[in-house]
């Protein structure tokens, strides 16, 4: 039985990919948004009609749907698709994000390049577009969901200001968010997760041997974290949680969630800490 209907941003490759999987895995109809179409298009490889396929064959059903998510007339239509097709949305990911191409090469921000600070633009101005379009669908009855990935860097030095700014941008965003959804039964939750076992990450191993030793230890794939969200979505008290920033693996440990290769990734919060906390003091 279709469990509900999820868009998944940014899902070619990557984290994406493994979410929109899982979720299909667990039964959604996903939506598949990314600008890649065609094999080759990114060095890192994948495209949204691959990660559709992924998820009609998990057991769910894949929609491969375009989308610029730098392009707001293309963010309004992916739902305005959604609405007319599915009458409904019940989980949006926002995952989408600029990441250059000298994300990880050391040294300070002024001897990179500037569009370095393109991750303000798809990956946290490209959220809020996708969520305001998303919104009306997912408080037309309780139960919506609203997840945005992040990461340490939010609280933690990682790959320079501009990704920093962007992670905590990211999960500032998720919980006022969630302040304006809480009287429509809509949650927002921003999730944490480790050091992902993706092609991207594949290149940076290869590309600085050594370095990454120790988190590759701790890698989860990014399956696990679209496992994560539709355990959230089943939990009757999953709003208890709407306006936290979680860390992925420690959510996984109170929902018994397992990786794909049946491990318990480790939380990564004794080495970089934890989440901020958000009072919802509204001073308006």
């Amino acid at each position: 039985m279709k469990k509900g209907v999820a868009v998944v941003t940014g899902a070619s490759r990557g984290a994406g990919q493994g979410i929109a999987r899982a979720l299909g895995a667990a039964g959604y109809t996903v939506y598949v948004t990314g600008r890649s179409q065609t094999a080759g298009a990114s060095r890192l490889g994948g495209t949204i009609h691959e990660t559709a396929a992924e998820v009609t064959a998990a057991g769910g059903r894949g929609v491969a749907f375009p989308c610029d998510h730098g392009d707001d007339a293309s963010v309004r239509a992916l739902f305005a698709a959604v609405a007319r097709d599915e009458g409904r949305l019940d989980i949006l990911v926002n995952n989408a994000v600029s990441l250059h191409d000298e994300l990880i090469r050391p040294g300070p921000f002024w001897t990179k390049p500037t569009d370095m600070v393109d991750i303000l633009d798809v990956g946290l101005r490209s959220s809020y577009i996708a969520a305001h379009a998303a919104a009306p669908l997912l408080v037309a009855k309780p139960g919506g969901l609203m997840i945005f990935t992040s990461a340490p860097g939010a609280v933690s030095y990682a790959h320079g200001p501009a990704y920093g700014a962007q992670k905590a941008g990211t999960d500032k965003m998720s919980a006022d968010m969630a302040v304006e959804l809480r009287p429509y039964g809509a949650a927002s939750i921003s999730i944490w997760m480790g050091f992902l076992k993706t092609a991207r990450t594949a290149a940076a191993v290869a590309e600085r041997p050594g370095q990454f030793d120790a988190l590759m230890a701790t890698a989860e794939t990014p399956d696990f974290t679209g496992r994560i969200i539709a355990a959230i979505h089943r939990d009757p008290a999953m709003m208890a949680l709407s306006g936290r920033t979680v860390i992925g693996a420690e959510q996984a440990q109170v929902y018994g969630v397992r990786d794909i290769d049946g491990s318990s990734p480790a939380s990564l919060r004794p080495i970089v800490g934890g989440p901020f906390t958000y009072d919802e003091i509204i001073l308006d």
